[in-house]
């Protein structure tokens, strides 16, 4: 136990005794003195004790503290071969992207939609497991707001996630066509975030270097895989997405294509090996022009993640297109059932909506099934009473069932 500092009652009996030999106009003086004395001795005291607690006072750097999550949040256990890979419901209406992935001690993350209004259910999700601030990888695929708006504050009075993390590598796009007010947020974001140690790197100037291949942790790694896109002009600003593999133990594989559209999927099997995947980000929030036959038959996923909000119509009227597509559906159901969905929207004339699947976390442990928890309905996309209602049920699935 730390010792007590301060001013003995002797001393004080002795100074008393001097102040009362003075003249009564400097008594005065001298016990103020004492007084500021005891005072700063005290607090000097509580300083290197630890014990200091008033505002406006740096704790002292000498002594081992809590981290802020670690008193916040329940910390989520992990071993340094473990893979937990989580697709954040985002707090509102809007259909946006956000994963998390806790790779051993590494911490990723794949951009940061719908709205500047999720960031508290992204920093939520992250201080569930990112126990040091710093994400070792950020990955921002495009520049489209639902990707990006969390990166992109705006003004000095709102916070983005750079604004709460050290950051050590972040890789974007390549190329945009974009010239919208988010897009110059992010870049301004990201580099005052480079300005104060992040290192910045296009997909391209990655794949260019020729060290694409990521050591995460124990037998896991994340490869930036090539696309035309990083190259070449596209009029659609999806097909600037960055994408990744995330490989574990050699025979477990994850990936991730942001919004790539079935141009874009052309070209990824042509400029890649992919293999078969044990999960999959379902391709641009389920849409009918992505997640295409030409990539499905060649990663045969076993589980697809679909980050939306079903059934709004944000982007169409037409219902058999809302996210995710009927089409989408049929394609998806010639290879798995395990599908499953963030969020529904219960009312598009108020921009109401409700966890479907929620929050969806994939937890993959050596020498253990994959599994597949959600904070929402912990069942397949197609045992949802939304599904049932608004789909039509897949013949595979029938046969399945």
């Amino acid at each position: 136990m730390a010792k007590k500092s301060g001013v003995s009652a002797s001393k004080v009996k002795k100074t008393v005794k001097t102040v009362n030999k003075v003249s009564r106009s400097k008594a005065g003086l001298i016990f103020l003195v004492i007084v500021l004395v005891l005072v700063v001795g005290t607090l000097l005291a509580l300083y290197f004790t630890g014990n200091l607690k008033l505002p406006g006072f740096i704790p002292n750097p000498n002594r081992e503290t809590e981290s802020r999550t670690e008193t916040v949040h329940e910390v989520v256990a992990y071993d340094s071969e473990d893979l937990i890979i989580t697709f954040l419901e985002l707090g509102n209406w809007f259909t946006g992207d956000c994963t998390f992935i806790k790779a051993g001690d590494t911490d990723i993350l794949i951009d940061a939609g719908s709205r500047l209004n999720s960031v508290p259910s992204i920093t939520e999700v992250i201080n569930k497991y990112c126990t040091d601030g710093k994400l070792e990888y950020v990955i921002v695929t495009h520049a489209h707001q639902d990707h990006i708006a969390g990166f992109a504050p705006g003004s000095e009075s709102s916070k983005g996630i750079f604004d709460y993390y050290e950051c050590g590598l972040i890789i974007d796009y390549a190329q945009t066509n974009s010239t919208a007010k988010v897009k110059d947020n992010y870049e301004k974001a990201r580099d005052k975030e480079v300005e104060s140690g992040a290192t910045h790197m296009t997909a391209a100037q990655v794949r260019e270097s020729g060290h694409y291949v990521f050591d995460l942790s124990e037998g896991i790694t994340m490869t930036i895989l090539d696309s035309k896109f990083y190259y070449d002009h596209s009029s659609n600003e999806n097909n600037y997405s960055v994408c990744c593999l995330i490989n574990q133990g050699g025979d477990r594989n994850f990936l991730f294509t942001g919004d790539l559209e079935e141009d874009g999927e052309k070209y990824l099997v042509e400029r890649n090996s992919l293999p078969k995947v044990n999960l999959f980000k379902g391709g641009h929030h389920g849409s009918y022009t992505a997640s295409s036959e030409t990539l499905l038959e060649v990663i045969q996923p076993e589980i697809v993640c679909i980050c939306c909000c079903a059934f709004s119509n944000e982007y169409t009227d037409v219902e058999a297109n809302m996210f995710p597509a009927q089409s989408t559906i049929d394609r998806i159901a010639n290879y798995t059932d395990r599908v499953y969905v963030t969020t529904v929207s219960t009312d598009n004339s108020t921009k109401a909506f409700e966890s479907l699947n929620g929050t969806i976390t994939v937890t993959s442990k050596k020498g253990e099934e994959i599994t597949v928890s959600c904070s929402g309905l912990n069942v397949p996309l197609k045992d949802t009473p939304w599904f049932k209602e608004k789909r039509e049920m897949p013949d595979k699935w029938k046969t399945a069932a």
